[in-house]
């Protein structure tokens, strides 16, 4: 029996089977058959006329990601060494470079390095392209095919090609890869200030703040005078690791809502009771390559006052993928809701937009990168609340304030300008009763 022959006679059966069908059901089924009706022609053209044989797994997998694509940029269908790259991301320990990608327009672009990573060190940075790795050109393949092809045995080498806005032309960069194993959070003491950076929400990332604030006390011998909490080149990750990081900051009230088609399956996270910074004034170093769970941290702290957010406007991911497991390697990535701040506020498109715009003047293409955000991504969600188009206005007005070069800024020892600014900025308002009040310090 041929296939058309196959699902008439399926047809058939149900239709015998389920004799007293609803009409209202009956339509829905013919008008569904008459938009499938398209799909089997292409499926049995092809069958019949390919110029090579063809394999069912693979043009229904094709149609899969095709349908998929077709919806946002953060949905896809994930089997083998693509299911075990999506695990490796959520537990945070893989080979390869530490790069975090999107696809725009067939072209892979770079979201963020990671700190600490062979990526990072190479000095790659958000916006670049990469053109070619090994010398082979890979514009048009998937993002997986992609990644799996940066990723390989710990201590091989790979060159990436890459294009950067402002440069006349592509350079390559020879990196060894590494077993890329995250350690999401690290600390430090600067003068009185604590420093906590976080690269990335993996597993584990909220406790090890909580280890980082408890450090900073016992290497003091006292409280700080403020925490400076680094998101900056954090791609995102683990909605609960996001949350339990906020309530660290927090004493009460709504971190975030996730809000799916649905109005009755909306869910809201609250701090807890206890504020493990001890109320001590914060601020937030955010740029372009700070998404999704960076901005829930980001936002919920902004929205509550609890934290001055200074920097570069983030990405603007505010989708919530859900993780879909099928067994035998096989798992569906699908946007299943939009969150929304404290106040309400829709991150998508727009992205956090910092209390104190402050541009890294000690990168020397600082003026001249690409700036990729979701807003720029093929087919992305829209933001449904969305006022005006000010949220997706250029954020790169010069500002006399910031006239430094990179040259004048090394030359007084500063390596990393938002973060020193960020630094002088905190000893100042911590030495002041309006400043404390103005970051929400008790």
């Amino acid at each position: 029996m041929n296939k058309s022959l196959l699902r008439s006679a399926l047809l058939v059966s149900v239709i015998v089977m389920l004799p007293a069908v609803n009409a209202t059901v009956a339509a829905t089924d013919t008008a569904l058959n008459r938009e499938f009706a398209p799909f089997w022609a292409v499926y049995d053209r092809i069958k019949s006329d390919y110029v090579d044989p063809t394999d069912d797994k693979k043009l229904v997998n094709g149609a899969i990601e095709g349908m998929l694509r077709s919806l946002d940029p953060h949905s896809s269908y994930e089997t083998g060494t693509e299911y075990d790259n999506l695990r490796s991301l959520t537990d945070g320990n893989y080979g390869g470079l530490g790069l975090s990608v999107t696809l725009e327009q067939g072209a892979v672009k770079i979201i963020a390095p990671t700190a600490d990573t062979p990526a990072a060190r190479a000095g790659l940075k958000p916006g670049d392209y990469i053109t070619h790795i090994n010398g082979a050109f890979i514009v048009g393949d998937t993002i997986d095919q992609a990644v799996d092809k940066m990723r390989g045995p710990p201590g091989t080498v790979v060159t990436l090609t890459i294009l950067r806005s402002g440069r006349d032309k592509p350079f390559d960069v020879t990196l060894t890869r590494a077993i890329i194993e995250i350690k999401p959070v690290k600390w430090e003491i600067k003068g009185q200030i604590g420093v906590i950076s976080i690269s990335q929400f993996s597993r584990n990332a909220a406790q090890e703040v909580q280890a980082a604030l408890i450090a900073i006390d016992r290497k003091l011998g006292h409280h700080p005078l403020g925490y400076v909490l680094d998101l900056r080149s954090n791609p995102g990750g683990l909605l609960n690791e996001a949350v339990d990081v906020s309530d660290a900051f927090l004493e009460s009230g709504e971190i975030v809502s996730q809000r799916s088609r649905d109005p009755r399956d909306t869910l809201r996270w609250n701090a807890r009771p206890g504020d493990d910074a001890h109320g001590l004034p914060v601020i937030v170093l955010v740029d372009i390559g700070s998404a999704s769970a960076s901005e829930i941290v980001a936002g919920a702290l902004q929205d509550h006052h609890r934290a001055l957010i200074m920097g570069e406007r983030s990405f603007g991911k505010g989708s919530v993928q859900s993780i879909f497991e099928f067994g035998g390697k096989r798992a569906l990535r699908l946007t299943t809701a939009r969150y929304y701040t404290p106040s309400g506020r829709s991150i998508q498109e727009g992205g956090i937009e910092p209390d104190i715009t402050v541009p890294q003047l000690s990168d020397p293409d600082h003026n001249s990168k690409l700036q990729p955000r979701e807003a720029d991504l093929q087919n992305h969600l829209i933001n449904q609340n969305k006022v005006d188009n000010k949220l997706l206005e250029s954020d790169s007005k010069p500002d006399p304030r910031f006239s430094a070069t990179p040259a004048e800024l090394k030359a007084k020892g500063i390596t990393d300008f938002q973060l020193n600014y960020a630094l002088e900025t905190l000893n100042r308002l911590a030495k002041s009763p309006a400043g404390l009040a103005r970051l929400g310090a008790r």
